[in-house]
């Protein structure tokens, strides 16, 4: 990402971050999807199932279930004639703490072939520390692959901005590569790629990705997905 673009990312991400009031979940709000992901999941079939276990980034937020880059995956599978059923497990203000219990709800719901682990940019904007990042998204893909040995894993990469200093942001960077390399598992480098910081790809907030946004986020996500999924298929 160019440097203007982080920048930019940094200051509407620092603003909207701060100027947020200071809500803790309850137990209940974190130990289980959204509604639309809530009943996806219990939904009987025997597609093959491709899991996006997320914040609200995932979950699409402030825009209309279909436009969420999950959706539109699932609209570009159908196209395709790709039998799979996307289930979106995105739950706003997550973090990986929070997503590590939430997790052993969802593992419960239904089999999952192929499992999107899209957490850590909520304990960035909090400034947790690496080191427990690191150690939740790892046993989050212990989890899966304790359960669901045989399913795919891929790993989405975050950045944040400089606002917790420079070490932290580029500290924080290298979480993701090293997970995905030490659990063997695929990794989208960055899932904001050419969105973050980008005013007209994203909300008012500066934070979260406007419709056209998901779309290019979608883009990115497939990058990684499609070659799996055909491999797969």
């Amino acid at each position: 990402m160019q440097f203007r673009t982080l920048i930019l990312f940094g200051l509407t991400t620092f603003y909207w971050f701060g100027c947020q009031p200071q809500t803790q979940q309850t137990s209940d709000e974190s130990s289980k999807p959204v509604t639309g992901a809530e009943s996806a999941t219990v939904e009987e079939t025997n597609k093959p199932t491709v899991l996006f276990f997320g914040n609200s980034l995932t979950a699409g937020y402030g825009l209309d279930p279909s436009e969420a880059f999950s959706s539109i995956i699932q609209q570009r599978l159908d196209s395709m004639g790709l039998s799979y059923q996307v289930v979106n497990a995105g739950l706003s203000g997550e973090t990986t703490a929070s997503g590590n219990t939430r997790l052993d709800w969802v593992l419960e719901q239904q089999p999952i072939d192929v499992f999107v682990l899209e957490l850590g940019a909520n304990d960035g904007l909090r400034g947790i520390s690496t080191e427990e990042t690191q150690r939740n998204l790892n046993a989050m893909i212990d989890k899966v692959q304790e359960i669901y040995p045989e399913a795919e894993i891929i790993l989405s990469g975050m950045m944040v901005p400089p606002n917790m200093g420079a070490k932290y942001a580029a500290d924080f960077q290298k979480i993701f590569p090293e997970v995905a390399n030490n659990q063997e598992v695929a990794l989208i480098p960055f899932l904001l790629e050419d969105v973050a910081g980008e005013p007209e790809l994203n909300l008012p907030d500066g934070i979260h990705p406007t419709a056209e946004g998901h779309q290019i986020v979608a883009n990115t996500v497939w990058e990684v997905l499609y070659p799996i999924l055909k491999v797969n298929s």
